[in-house]
């Protein structure tokens, strides 16, 4: 027993041994990494000192400030009050599809007295394929008419405007599909238009022009003949031919008749209702969509019978764009340099008779087509003597 525990004793000295004589390193340690981290600090806030000196010597204390400010953006603020629903949209692009569009565009007051000043605007609305080669005589039309009017353009998706920021039309392409003539789409697009136009609260009176459109009067007169009429001028007429009753399907019974078939000019001009009346309609559009295909050319006939059986009575069965068929064929003529004369447009004016308001008038068309790209020289140096701009 006694050799056992004198087998053990030196074991557990050489134990406590072994842990005492550790402790004097580990304390020599510990000061050590500290001041290795105080170092590292102190190069660190030396380093930081040196960097903002410079900058400050170089950009000022105001331009390190705006650097710092500018990583913040304050989130954007929804308009309160009534400006959120009379304010027009800063900008037509938008990334409604058609169904959200009409939807959108078909929203009005019930009550119909506005509770601000609102000034009735027009909206020219431009269908055209691309450029719009008559641009600087719009342009001089419309100068000094700001807050009277807005304006739209449907071209091909693939166009790219080229507008300088001053142009009355740039930024003024909304978001556009393929139009084809004689089909749907080419509805569509004006629908698109009209529904577009709608989102500015301050548009009473929507136009359909093309590229090749001019104005026949100055802004004032056809601002206050628009806004002083009592009917919309969509051209409505039973026609009882081939091109017209011939081009009726049955099936398109009960809601159309053939009593109610109507053909009319493309180019139409309407109210604010009956912009609204045209965007929210699902009733009539499944059927000349369906059953109004070429040979049954739909632009000539949708809009016209629609709106004779909805608001028969608020048109005035006729158009305001005056057009020469004089030379035959499918389309009417196209004017160019050679035809702009100081005579040419004496005559456009005076073969005008048409009622106004139920009265007589010898102001029928407010404005003209088809003007070729080449016409705009004689056009701009005519216009102050016979268009009055």
């Amino acid at each position: 027993m006694q050799n056992l525990q004198l087998r053990v004793v030196p074991v557990e000295e050489g134990k406590d041994a072994g842990v005492s004589s550790s402790r004097p390193s580990q304390t020599k340690a510990l000061p050590i990494r500290l001041l290795q981290l105080f170092a590292l600090f102190l190069v660190f806030c030396i380093t930081f000192s040196v960097i903002s000196i410079y900058t400050i010597r170089h950009f000022g204390i105001n331009g390190m400030m705006t650097t710092v400010a500018a990583s913040f953006q304050p989130c954007p603020e929804e308009p309160k009050g009534l400006d959120r629903w009379i304010k027009p949209p800063s900008s037509v692009k938008h990334t409604m599809n058609d169904e959200e569009l009409l939807w959108r565009a078909s929203f009005t007051p019930r009550i119909k007295k506005y509770p601000f000043e609102r000034v009735p605007k027009i909206a020219f609305m431009f269908l055209t394929k691309g450029p719009l080669p008559l641009a600087p005589l719009w342009e001089r039309f419309l100068k000094g008419h700001e807050g009277l009017y807005s304006v739209y353009v449907h071209s091909l998706p693939s166009f790219q405007p080229h507008f300088n920021p001053s142009s009355v039309f740039y930024g003024r392409h909304i978001p556009s599909q393929v139009a084809e003539w004689g089909r749907m789409s080419m509805c569509d697009a004006e629908r698109r238009l009209l529904a577009n136009a709608l989102l500015d609260i301050s548009n009473e009176r929507f136009i359909l022009l093309s590229e090749s459109c001019i104005p026949l009067y100055n802004f004032s007169v056809i601002y206050h003949y628009l806004m002083k009429s009592k009917y919309s001028y969509v051209g409505a007429f039973d026609d009882p031919g081939p091109y017209g009753r011939g081009r009726y399907n049955d099936n398109m019974a009960p809601e159309v008749k053939i009593s109610k078939w109507r053909k009319g000019s493309q180019w139409f001009e309407v109210n604010r209702k009956l912009a609204i009346t045209i965007v929210e309609d699902t009733k009539f559009y499944p059927k000349f969509k369906e059953f109004c295909r070429p040979a049954c050319y739909v632009d000539e006939h949708y809009f016209p019978t629609m709106l004779t059986i909805e608001a028969g009575n608020s048109l005035a069965n006729r158009s305001i764009t005056w057009v020469d068929w004089s030379r035959g064929g499918p389309h009417p003529a196209t004017f160019g340099r050679a035809d702009i004369t100081g005579e040419f447009l004496k005559r456009i004016f005076e073969t005008q008779r048409c009622t106004y308001n139920d009265r007589n008038s010898t102001i029928c068309f407010l404005f003209g087509r088809k003007f070729a790209p080449s016409a705009m020289e004689p056009l701009l140096h005519l216009a102050p003597k016979f268009l009055g701009f």
